[in-house]
């Protein structure tokens, strides 16, 4: 009886700490402030900033289906129906994208780029990897619908922002002319399984298991129901889908099957060979510049020639 007593107490402290600990890493991940985000993108020459005070940008606030705000700008340079809509990665925010809205406002596309709950300064209590955010990026096209009318957008994702809309177009509309993917990840299991090796040499029978039903319980979601790979299978629209070969952090191999999965409609590749995670436009400009110019071309979307 004792025996079993302490092989009871002790499941439940590995239930309890592992479960608690990692979902805790997860769904309150550090973010960065706007200040900070600005401040390393131009130390690090990754925008031009005269050339950003330049543009004209808008606040906007739309509430979230979940009763918090989503925060962001609009950048309407020109008199055009074309949009594109920018979702950033983990930890970062709004001012992570002024790099991509350079980008296509010299493409001559207007631009959004907002938030991500919990992020920078929209609201929300957890980070869900596209779980959530999906939704949310669902109310951020309709808002831009809803006052710009009948318009022809695109949606650029880096990092999270690519999972999360990848799922937003496999799971919940394929509403946008085109999709740009900057290095997302295949599915949250996959990723997981390779930061637990990395970040703390456990195999992921040890971890994930528990950590799903957690999950589930502390915010709703198994591991599993996270899944670009199996989202970008239903996709039908144009997609590019781009990743740095040296990336430490979600490998290159996660794009390459993202790719492979698309099969309807047109679909395109880029792998950078340099950059580390989210560094494809950082140390690859010109020719990121040309290959988005040229997915544009083939799929028939009229943009400025860079």
């Amino acid at each position: 009886m004792i025996i079993w007593l302490v092989v009871v107490l002790l499941f439940l402290v590995y239930f309890i700490g592992i479960g608690y600990y990692f979902t805790q890493q997860v769904l309150f991940i550090k973010t960065n402030s706007l200040d900070s985000i600005y401040q390393r993108e131009l130390e690090n020459s990754r925008f031009d900033e005269d050339l950003y005070r330049s543009y004209s940008k808008q606040p906007f606030s739309v509430q979230s289906r979940y009763g918090y705000e989503l925060k962001g700008y609009i950048y309407e340079a020109f008199e055009t129906n074309n949009w594109v809509i920018i979702t950033h990665g983990v930890t970062v925010n709004k001012n992570n994208s002024i790099k991509y809205a350079e980008l296509f406002l010299k493409l001559g596309f207007n631009v959004l780029t907002y938030d991500h709950r919990r992020h920078g300064e929209s609201g929300g209590h957890t980070t869900s990897y596209g779980y959530y955010e999906k939704y949310d990026l669902q109310t951020i096209v309709q808002y831009l619908k809803h006052i710009k009318g009948d318009i022809v957008f695109g949606i650029h994702g880096e990092s999270m922002g690519a999972c999360t809309m990848l799922q937003y177009a496999g799971f919940v509309e394929d509403s946008a002319a085109f999709y740009i993917s900057d290095c997302a990840f295949s599915t949250f299991e996959e990723q997981l399984t390779y930061r637990l090796k990395m970040d703390y040499k456990l195999p992921k029978w040890a971890v994930l298991p528990v950590s799903s039903i957690w999950l589930k319980l502390r915010n709703g979601f198994f591991i599993k129901d996270i899944s670009p790979l199996l989202a970008t299978h239903h996709i039908k629209q144009p997609v590019l889908f781009i990743h740095s070969k040296p990336d430490p952090y979600i490998p290159y191999t996660h794009t390459l099957k993202l790719f492979e999965a698309k099969n309807q409609n047109k679909r395109e590749l880029y792998i950078a060979e340099n950059g580390a995670h989210a560094m494809s436009l950082n140390e690859n400009k010109e020719e990121y510049y040309s290959i988005v110019s040229s997915f544009l071309n083939d799929i028939g979307i009229k943009h400025h020639s860079l």
